[in-house]
């Protein structure tokens, strides 16, 4: 199979990496001196230089090479989520494509699947998502992802690209969970970043800090926000039990390779926003994506408490401990709200 991976970020490279050893895998990066690099290196220094890249792995900085080398086969689109609309005009309205971006644009607060609606694209989309860190997925280590679309050919394509030993892909025709679960995890993560930085700083055995316990209670109503969010948007409530809903929220805000919990870590250190996002170095979406999810939030009329303390926090208005303990002392209430009649 032939498959052009649109984008040189780490996850771009990653998947390129895994799915080169199967098959014949172009990894394009619009930047020419970094493909340069890449070609002498054979590392993506930049973005994941603690792996090679396989042999086979083809670079290259033209687009149109890029385009010509999938035509018959498949294209994945790996850029922010902040390029994926630029990525979709480029692209010929007939040629179906995946992306792995996870978010909300900014400017428009469309998830992946309405940017390329609001394009008129005639071609099937879809996304693929779930729990995964590009360095695990370069190394070959065990994962799972979902792959979502409307088109049950896409979905065997994405399948047959990149289902092998190490990584299995489901499929599901939920592209608005999906997408959503994608999205809402990232702004949770800072969220479980700020409560246990905040145990750090307090010191252990602290009585007044924040611990296990509060970390397990911010991931389950952070599930369920996610899932209100979700509902509202059309999706499908079993999504958010899957990969693309718990999976990728549990190991986006526990795992340490998370730039999203670094960023909560971070902020309860005592960093300046810009201070933290200099430290890291990559696209962290939590810090784009917040404020939209909120206002998609509130213009559906679906409460998320959570996510409003991270847009707080992240415009600066609240102290982060001041959020999260506010948190703490909102009112009782039943922990499952009954859909409206």
């Amino acid at each position: 199979m032939k498959i052009s991976v649109l984008g040189g970020g780490a996850w771009g490279t990653a998947l390129a990496s895994a799915a080169a050893a199967r098959h014949e895998v172009l990894l394009w990066a619009r930047d020419a001196a970094q493909i340069d690099a890449m070609r002498r290196q054979r590392r993506n220094t930049r973005y994941l230089g603690e792996t090679e890249l396989p042999p086979a792995l083809a670079l290259d900085a033209r687009w149109d090479a890029a385009l010509a080398h999938a035509d018959g086969g498949l294209l994945v689109i790996a850029t922010p989520m902040a390029g994926l609309r630029e990525c979709l005009q480029a692209l010929p309205a007939d040629r179906p494509a995946l992306w792995l971006c996870k978010g909300f644009e900014r400017g428009t607060g469309a998830l992946g699947h309405e940017i390329a609606r609001a394009l008129g694209r005639s071609a099937p989309g879809g996304v693929l998502s779930g729990p995964s860190f590009a360095l695990e997925v370069a190394r070959g280590q065990p994962t799972a992802l979902v792959a979502a679309s409307d088109s049950d050919e896409l979905c065997a394509a994405a399948v047959q690209a990149f289902h092998c030993d190490a990584l299995r892909i489901y499929t599901s025709n939920d592209v608005v969970g999906v997408e959503v679960g994608g999205a809402v995890k990232n702004v949770l993560a800072i969220a479980t970043g700020i409560v246990d930085g905040m145990a750090a700083q307090s010191g252990a055995g602290s009585s007044v800090a924040p611990g296990l316990n509060a970390r397990a209670a911010l991931i389950t109503r952070g599930l369920a926000e996610l899932t209100r969010l979700g509902l509202a948007l059309g999706a499908q409530a079993t999504t958010f039990m899957g990969l693309s809903g718990l999976g990728d929220l549990v190991l986006t805000a526990t795992g340490e390779l998370s730039r999203n919990r670094r960023v909560g870590l971070l902020l309860a250190a005592g960093r300046t926003l810009p201070e933290v996002l200099a430290e890291l170095g990559h696209v962290a979406e939590g810090v784009y994506s917040a404020a939209t999810v909120l206002a998609r939030a509130r213009a559906l009329g679906v409460e998320m408490p959570i996510t409003e303390a991270v847009v707080e926090v992240i415009e600066g208005r609240v102290d982060p401990r001041q959020a999260m303990w506010r948190l703490m002392t909102r009112e009782s209430r039943a922990e499952f709200q009954a859909p409206p009649a």
